[in-house]
Parts: structure tokens; sequence; C-alpha cells
């Protein structure tokens, strides 16, 4: 039962896309918007499959990819040691709260001029970029997940004469980890979007922004921008589906787990 309803929702979700492109390729050959503007959806998706066996735009693409695993796994490293520690020593969150909630809301493309004139205009600036953006949704995930874990079996394990550390590694660390995952995930589709962002507004470097960047300014290039949304787009869809696939192999008691063990079985 389960398992038909995911395909039905399948179903429903490549409907949506082809309806999507329908309009789109409508729209860009009724002439009500003028080609030049919005090409039709099939010369784009055309130009997209061509550009995967461009070997120059592919290294851009990598490049990219390159930035956005280096920040986002560097934002993973700083965010979860320090999760943990707010989410357990209640007198280090009550000291920082101030500076965090100050410094969650400055936008990253804000700083890129400062960053830019400490750590030049190379992928440095980049990844400090995207690690900035996503420390927040894994720090905050992972404070709260330290709150929702279960505390009679904390309670038991210090009855039982364990130590601080052995209840987080046996059991506030494994009661986190899907919310971690989930800030993870979150911050995954943040730093494609930081990466290709400050290629674009930035204008150094190279990469799928800088793609981007070069073709808006070209006479005709608009089927060349939105060949490479759609790439950025593809990407995103990639990673998501990878890492929803990773959370429900890897935490199955979770509700989303336990419902794709039960479209399985039946």
């Amino acid at each position: 039962m389960k398992r038909s309803g995911r395909h039905r929702e399948r179903w429903l979700g490549l409907l949506g896309v082809l309806l999507a492109f329908g309009a789109c390729e409508a729209v860009g050959r009724a002439g009500i918007v003028r080609r030049s503007y919005l090409p039709p959806a099939s010369e784009v998706l055309a130009r997209a499959v061509e550009l995967g066996g461009d070997s120059a735009f592919l290294a851009g693409v990598g490049a990219t990819l390159k930035a956005w695993a280096l920040g986002l796994g560097l934002s993973v490293a700083i965010a979860v040691p320090l999760g943990l520690l707010l989410g357990s020593v209640p007198l280090v969150d009550s000291a920082v709260r101030v500076i965090v909630e100050f410094l969650r809301p400055l936008p990253s493309v804000a700083l890129i001029p400062l960053v830019s004139l400490l750590l030049g205009t190379g992928t440095e600036t980049e990844v400090a970029l995207i690690t900035y953006a996503c420390v927040w949704p894994v720090l905050f995930n992972t404070v709260y997940g330290l709150g929702e874990t279960d505390p009679l079996a904390k309670d038991t394990l210090r009855a039982f004469g364990f130590g601080r550390l052995s209840v987080l590694l046996r059991v506030e660390l494994p009661g986190t980890a899907p919310f971690i995952a989930a800030g993870i995930r979150i911050s995954a589709a943040v730093a494609l979007i930081l990466a290709v962002a400050t290629e674009l507004l930035s204008g150094f470097g190279e990469g799928l922004g800088i793609f981007i960047a070069q073709a808006g300014l070209a006479t005709d290039g608009t089927r060349d921008v939105l060949a490479g949304v759609v790439w950025t787009g593809a990407l995103g869809l990639i990673v998501n589906t990878v890492l929803v696939r990773c959370e429900r192999r890897l935490f199955p008691w979770t509700p989303q787990g336990r419902a794709d063990g039960q479209g399985v079985r039946s």
C-alpha cells in the first residue's frame, strides 16, 4: 500500500515536470515572449545535454562541486562539535547565544567583498562563504536533536555508572544523528546555491556560476544561461535524492525510514 502510494507520488511528480516543460515550450514557440528572452524548453534542454559533452564546461562544474564539497564538509566539521557543546553545556550556550544570533542572519553574499580582501579571489573565498552559510542549519539541528534525546535512557546509563562522555556517545549522539543528517541535507542545498551565487556575483574563479555570468553578457546567451540553470537544478535534485536515500538507510527507525521499510515489505 505504501509502495503504491510512493509510485503514485513519482508519477504525479513526473506529470508536473511534463506540464511545466510543455507550458515553457508552448510559450517559447507561440511568440508571446521573444525567443531571445525565452527560448523553447526543448532548445534549452538540448543545449544542456550538449554541454554535457563539453570538457571545459564539465571542468567548471567540477570546480563548483569541489568548492561545494569542501565548504559543506568544513561546515559539518565545525557545526557538529559546536552544536554538541552548546547543547550539552548550558553555560556555554548562554555565553555565546547573543553572538550566534547576531551572526546567523548575516547573508553570505554580503560578505563577498570582505572575505575577498582577506582571502583573495580564489577557491578559498568561495569555500569560506559556503562554510559560513552552511554552519547554521547543522548547528541548530544538532542543538535541537540533543534536546530531543530520551532522558530516561540517559538517566539509566548514569544510574549504571556511565560518565558524561559515555552518555554522549551511546545515547545522545545516536539520537541526534537523524537531526544532524537533516541539517546536512538542508545545508547541501544552501552550499550549492552559495557556490553558484558566489561565482556569479563575484566574477572570479571558474565554475558553473562563471559560465552563467559569461553567458548572460553574450548577445544571444539566454539559452546558455537557462541551460546552466538546468544543470544547477539537476545537480541539486541529485544531491537531495542521494542524501534522502542515505537518511532512510542509515536511520530506519525514523518516520521516513519506517515508511520506506513498510513500502518495501508491502
